[in-house]
């Protein structure tokens, strides 16, 4: 078995360290999400965690690990006899991001419940990780079917598996930590609430506390079991500071002056619904408890809050995670009690634990942030075409019509496209293609029933065999390749024009990210065509190089369009399932190189001899209109939508057939 390295061993970290610590205290805070770049020890640290947790009690032979003072009652090894049960370690279960509904859940021998009537069921990782931990190692990559069955379980702490009327449940109370690099995608909003705490985590700039990081990770990887027996009595003093903390936990008392304090913060930072209280509830008085107190003090609810509220106050995608520290600091200021007498005298100081420092600190709000390009670097903005312009501020986003690419895909799930998947509404049936996860019983008795008298069936069961077993074709929707197509030349550098652009794209990539979409970006202008950004599942990253980007220059339409051609040639090899939508945001123009126009005909055409789905939102304004971007879409094979027509309210269905949308286009 593999020596893991020492949790007291880490380096800095030290919001990282209390969250973990403070679940160990308190698994009713409700786990913790960790975000940052790679390379920051995320991993390392929750891996380590469960080296720190006492052991267990359970019920020997149960495969369910129930407890022997408080058994299940609806165990599927049960019901258990009272006894003194066996003890072994926490265990910490990983949920890989590739897994199965069946590993995950368990599974059911569908045959032998059809014809025996006998739940032989297959624990899954739910099971294993009961009064664990269940660690989810880039969460944000986990398929949506997974999320929403760990939603299930964390809600209700127990898993059930159900097979067309037969059912098995099992307890499933687990510590849910995961980890997640923000670049390659946010979380939903549903699976981010569930969370009781979260920390940002990024490398140290400090050179000596580089050199330390390195120093101990060679000494490690050197002799594993001699560099954890140097670290052995730390471990040993924090497992023991653990245990203390879990029995001075109920005796911690919350006054009213701490309730109202985190009451008013919550408030004050509009954050949604209830659960938010009552993490920072729990997390406050956890971090007594690990302080060795039985009050509950203003520095703990301040650490609490800066621990539980940060993934909460997002009013959008793409604000960034983290709280004002002064407005923090002045509500707390504000409805402190009279019962905090024993407050810390700074209680605004740094002595609130260590708290985890705001992203946005600095000029607060963003505005500030948003309108800095606007000014630019070098001075004023130019007013010719022909020249580079500052980055605009983009307008107001709103929310825009759906666009969907025709015909039936097997990409990965989501919610935009039409597609065969494991989840959605029932087709049909056939023939499963190694393990049967979805039953269609009409289809199996169909199947089954000519053959009964042949098998000599003689009671009121079915005499079922495996050849009978007919798996259900379901219809769901797919995530796609949303790719875009920016024209960042000249004549679109009107400062107002440029703004509405940038909000019409960006009000695109708030529906990618609702969609669970992947996202690129290519722009043009100048003499070239660049990718902005390479397909990937941060919408955030997406936005924020919308925002900085520049204008000027003259119009490399070709250049762009086959920019983009390359892009999806590439993307197709490393993701062939899922299929792509190509919208293109420009005027038409196409100027520079000899023959221009007929260049970026050419070059659209390739997609439409590739059926490749696309949309040409027409940024074209003033009362003469040449239509340029009508006969792109046109060789692009797509249909072409101007700004005003991209919004929710103004039509319906903007990509259709492509043939059909090539022959009204021709």
């Amino acid at each position: 078995m593999t020596t893991p390295f020492p949790f007291t061993a880490v380096v800095g970290q030290d919001d990282l360290r209390l969250a973990l610590l403070l679940n160990a205290v308190s698994p009713a805070v409700g786990g913790v999400l960790v975000r940052g770049e790679k390379g920051t020890a995320k991993s390392t640290a929750v891996r380590a965690l469960s080296a720190l947790l006492p052991e267990v009690a359970v019920v020997p032979g149960c495969r369910f690990s129930c407890d022997p003072a408080a058994p299940d009652s609806g165990c599927p090894d049960g019901p258990h006899e009272p006894g003194p049960g066996a003890r072994r370690p926490a265990r910490m279960v990983e949920l890989p991001v590739g897994a199965s509904e069946d590993r995950l859940v368990g599974a059911l021998d569908i045959e032998r419940a059809l014809a025996e009537g006998v739940k032989a069921f297959e624990p899954g990782l739910l099971a294993d990780a009961h009064r664990g931990i269940l660690y989810v190692d880039e969460v944000n990559l986990l398929h949506d079917h997974l999320v929403d069955l760990l939603l299930d379980a964390a809600a209700m702490g127990a898993s059930y598996v159900e097979r067309e009327g037969v059912s098995v449940r099992h307890a499933a109370r687990f510590l849910l930590v995961g980890t997640m690099n923000p670049e390659e995608g946010e979380l939903r909003p549903q699976l981010l609430d569930r969370f009781g705490l979260t920390v940002e985590v990024a490398a140290s700039r400090e050179p000596e506390q580089r050199v330390e990081v390195v120093r101990r990770r060679l000494a490690y990887d050197d002799d594993p079991a001699g560099f954890a027996a140097r670290w052995a009595e730390e471990e040993s003093a924090v497992r023991q500071r653990i245990v203390a903390a879990r029995e001075l936990l109920p005796r911690v008392r919350l006054g009213d002056g701490a309730l109202r304090q985190i009451a008013a913060t919550c408030a004050a930072f509009e954050v949604d619904g209830m659960r938010a209280d009552i993490v920072m509830a729990r997390t406050a008085t956890a971090l007594a408890a690990w302080a060795g107190r039985t009050d509950v003090l203003a520095e703990d609810v301040r650490q609490a809050a800066l621990l539980a509220l940060p993934h909460r106050r997002r009013r959008n995608p793409f604000d960034a995670p983290g709280l004002d520290e002064d407005k923090l600091d002045e509500t707390l200021e504000q409805f402190s009690g009279e019962d905090e007498s024993d407050d810390d005298p700074d209680p605004d100081g740094p002595g609130g634990g260590g708290g985890q420092p705001a992203p946005d600190s600095g000029p607060q709000g963003g505005g500030d942030t948003a309108a800095r390009p606007e000014a630019g670097e070098g001075g004023e903005p130019q007013a010719s075409g022909s020249t580079e312009q500052s980055a605009v501020r983009a307008a107001e986003p709103f929310r825009a019509k759906v666009l969907s690419v025709p015909g039936i895909g097997e990409g990965t799930a989501g919610r935009r496209s039409r597609a065969r998947t494991e989840h959605g509404r029932t087709t049909g049936a056939r023939r499963p293609r190694g393990v049967l996860t979805k039953l269609h019983l009409a289809a199996t008795v169909q199947a089954a029933a000519p053959h009964q008298r042949a098998r000599g069936r003689s009671g009121p069961g079915l005499v079922i065999r495996r050849d009978d077993l007919r798996q259900a074709t379901r219809e769901g929707r797919e995530g796609n390749l949303v790719l875009f197509v920016v024209d960042a030349s000249g004549s679109m550098a009107a400062r107002q024009r440029m703004g509405a652009v940038k909000g019409a794209v960006l009000s695109l990539l708030l529906d990618a990210y609702q969609r669970r979409d992947k996202v690129g970006l290519v722009t043009f202008r100048g003499s070239s065509a660049e990718v902005a950004l390479p397909p990937t599942s941060s919408v955030d990253a997406a936005a924020a190089r919308l925002q900085s980007l520049p204008t000027g220059g003259r119009t490399p339409l070709a250049a762009g369009l086959l920019k983009a051609h390359e892009v999806l040639r590439v993307e197709r090899l490393r993701d062939p399932a899922r299929r792509a939508l190509v919208v293109v945001v420009t005027d038409g123009r196409a100027t520079g190189g000899p023959e221009p126009v007929a260049l970026a005909g050419r070059a659209a055409r390739l997609f439409a001899a590739e059926q490749v789905a696309s949309v040409v939102v027409d940024c074209e304004s003033g009362p003469v209109r040449l239509g340029l971007a009508g006969q792109l879409a046109g060789e692009l094979g797509g249909t072409a939508v101007t700004l005003d027509e991209l919004r929710a309210d103004s039509i319906a269905g903007l990509v259709r057939d492509v043939q059909g949308t090539s022959r009204r286009a021709a």
